[in-house]
């Protein structure tokens, strides 16, 4: 999107946006992230404008804000013009907002807190921000307890620790233990933990090597829902050991967006005891993407059986989705490992067309560790992407299930132990895509490619497969 397609989209947006609201008790709210505003007349006023023309259209409208950072250009030594930034960003550009009806929290980030003098006016010219976090990190993080629901804002730029991407620990996890009787809990950091789109780099794109393990398994021992951040421009969303990283950047930084895959956005969502939804609203008014999570699926025997070799699929084109779902395929598969070290390639399912194409989706092992990888390549003659899992130990049982979501971007591809409380994981990718993109054909082998037994076998032994696919009544 182009700075200049802002104001055309804001005048044709209608008078209100349905938000979505909880099934239930529950709460709604906004996220959204990477402004990068604050600068009289700058391109990037423009564009934040068509975003917050959106969020203000909502309704009902969101009981709070969450905004991940990056409000302002920032990263400045020059302390009066720091403040100038804010002042816009807070007097003018948010003027819309009533801050008394709507809370605004907001978490710092690598263009506010960069330093400690920004640090020093993060927490000044936000003085409504609770002052509970640790003692030498006051206003930069800090908790919010909105009855049953907690927010917990942690500073991942902190300069007592190095600065970008350094996170601390030891409270978050105190934190998480004193509000252990919250019924839904979320995260709010800058920083991601896991890559988005390709884009890794420890400190400067992710949180620190060093904090990113502790990190993620307070996360999980706590049952957070997700964690919320931002910095790299892009919307995106994964999963990890249950834990969903839902990254929202796209509140105006237009110009540094990838124009084939990202776009503005905000995020609006809805928490209840059923789960947690969203939808991702562009400055059209468009819905451009949504998930339900978690995924429900059956028991076993609502599960079709697939047999060796090559068969007739069960769709063609898109999965059929269900009521108001993107679409989701699943599979379990089990066997056994082959003995010994392996190097080539193992079919566990392929899905291809007849003719020259090599197939648009392969799941299978590969390398020596039996690395569990999924390949798609939706273009023909365009390279393939990779998405990686686990390894497998070698002459061993296993049993897996794969899940591909359509409407969960490059993350969509997970797997989990088969059992159907176990949580679910994003294969590692990087890609800015995922299966919504595929065009799945016509043909489904198990346990070799599309050239027939001889290519690409599975190597172990007593390999099943089963599929499941979404009736209309399954995504309610």
């Amino acid at each position: 999107m182009d700075d200049d397609d802002a104001t055309p989209a804001t005048a044709r947006l209608p008078a209100s946006l349905p938000a979505l609201t909880p099934r239930g008790a529950g709460h709604q709210f906004v996220f959204y992230g990477d402004a990068c505003s604050g600068v009289p007349g700058a391109p990037h006023e423009r564009t934040f404008a068509a975003v917050n023309a959106v969020v203000d259209r909502l309704s009902p409208p969101p009981e709070f804000i969450v905004f991940a950072g990056d409000e302002i250009a920032g990263l400045t030594g020059d302390e009066a013009a720091l403040r100038a930034q804010w002042r816009h960003w807070l007097e003018v550009e948010m003027a819309w907002l009533d801050r008394e009806l709507i809370p605004l929290y907001h978490a710092t980030s690598n263009h506010t807190t960069y330093d400690a003098m920004s640090e020093r006016v993060f927490a000044d010219v936000l003085a409504h921000l609770p002052r509970n976090g640790p003692p030498d990190q006051a206003g930069l993080s800090y908790v919010v307890r909105r009855g049953d629901l907690l927010l917990v804002f942690v500073h991942t730029a902190w300069s007592g620790l190095g600065g970008e991407g350094h996170v601390e620990t030891a409270w978050l996890r105190q934190t998480l233990a004193a509000h252990d009787d919250a019924r839904f809990k979320f995260v709010v950091g800058h920083h991601p933990v896991f890559p988005v789109n390709g884009f890794a780099g420890t400190r400067q794109r992710q949180i620190a090597d060093a904090h990113a393990g502790e990190f993620w398994r307070l996360l999980v021992e706590h049952r957070v829902i997700a964690y919320l951040c931002s910095h790299i421009l892009a919307f995106d969303v994964q999963v990890h050991d249950g834990v969903l990283q839902l990254l929202s950047a796209g509140a105006g930084t237009a110009h540094r967006m990838p124009a084939e895959t990202e776009y503005l956005h905000a995020v609006q969502a809805a928490v209840d005891d059923s789960g947690l939804r969203y939808q991702v609203i562009d400055p059209a008014g468009e819905v451009r993407e949504r998930l339900s999570w978690p995924p429900r699926l059956p028991p076993g025997a609502g599960w079709t059986a697939l047999q060796a070799g090559a068969q007739t699929a069960p769709f063609q084109g898109q999965p059929p989705p269900g009521s108001g779902e993107a679409p989701l395929i699943a599979w379990r598969f089990a066997g056994r490992t082959g003995a010994g070290p392996a190097g080539p390639a193992q079919t566990l399912l392929s899905a291809w067309a007849p003719g020259p194409a090599l197939a648009p989706f392969w799941l299978g092992l590969t390398g020596p560790d039996r690395r569990l990888t999924a390949v798609l390549m939706p273009w023909p003659e365009r390279s393939p992407h990779y998405w990686l899992g686990p390894a497998l130990p070698a002459d061993m049982p296993f049993a897996l299930q794969l899940a591909v979501h359509a409407g969960m971007g490059p993350g969509g591809v997970m797997w989990r132990p088969d059992d159907d409380e176990a949580p679910w994981t994003s294969l590692a990718a990087a890609s800015p895509w995922g299966a919504e993109a595929l065009d799945w054909p016509a043909c489904w082998s198990v346990g070799c490619d599309k050239g027939g037994e001889a290519d690409k076998p599975f190597l172990g032994a007593e390999l099943s497969a089963a599929v499941w696919l979404p009736a209309p009544a399954d995504a309610a």
